[in-house]
């Protein structure tokens, strides 16, 4: 059966010169700085020929081109082709941002997820945003899950046994130190620290565990 418009896969433009705009995945799409390509991102630090992206019946395909500066899915440079996923975010350069969406129907607004501080996240497409401002490059998975339980509880103290849990999973729990928990939450608060560097996101209840302070506008 032939594919409506409506069912082809998205390409939506994020951070970036291009910001708001889309394309349809009906057919191989290149993506570089050359005007021939079929998106064209101006900037110096974009190759020619930067990637492509290739519809199969696997899935749609990205890969990097060999270009200079690398291509960049979910913040980890590729260094093979990739069959990308629903909600996937990937950067070109880090100069330009997109996201890819299987149809129009799971598109997320673009006006972001609904507010409750500075603080925000989007579960769909693993987005956060501190002080009006996206983390670029995404959060590790690891990251993501940390902060994705301590919004979802915010304000709430949230055991260490519990955030191990979460973000290594029960069977892997007992072999992960505190050590490893602590690196974690220190990474996550320099990343936020980056972008508002005002307030402490993250705090440490002693003797409990920790949980998000997330800031009203």
């Amino acid at each position: 059966m032939k594919k409506t418009q409506e069912e082809f896969p998205l390409l939506i433009a994020q951070e970036g010169p291009l910001k708001g705009q889309r394309w349809q995945l009906s057919q191989t799409i290149v993506l570089g700085r050359e005007a021939t390509c079929d998106v064209a991102v101006v900037d110096r630090q974009i190759s020619r020929f930067h990637a492509r992206l290739t519809p199969t019946s696997e899935g749609v395909i990205l890969e990097d081109l060999g270009s200079k500066n690398g291509t960049h899915l979910n913040g980890t440079q590729l260094s093979a082709p990739v069959v990308l996923q629903d909600g996937d975010v990937f950067s070109v350069a880090m100069a330009q941002q997109f996201m890819f969406i299987i149809s129009d129907a799971t598109t997320p607004l673009l006006d972001g997820p609904s507010q409750q501080g500075r603080l925000m996240m989007d579960l769909k497409s693993r987005r956060v945003w501190v002080n009006q401002q996206q983390l670029v490059p995404p959060l590790s998975a690891q990251q993501f899950k940390l902060l994705w339980l301590l919004y979802e509880r915010n304000g709430q103290v949230v055991t260490r046994p519990d955030l191990v849990a979460v973000v290594w999973g029960d069977e892997y729990a007992m072999g992960v130190s505190d050590q490893a928990l602590d690196a974690l939450i220190r990474r996550l608060r320099d990343r936020i620290s980056a972008l508002d560097p005002t307030h402490q996101y993250i705090d440490t209840v002693r003797g409990h565990g920790i949980r998000l302070d997330n800031l009203k506008n």
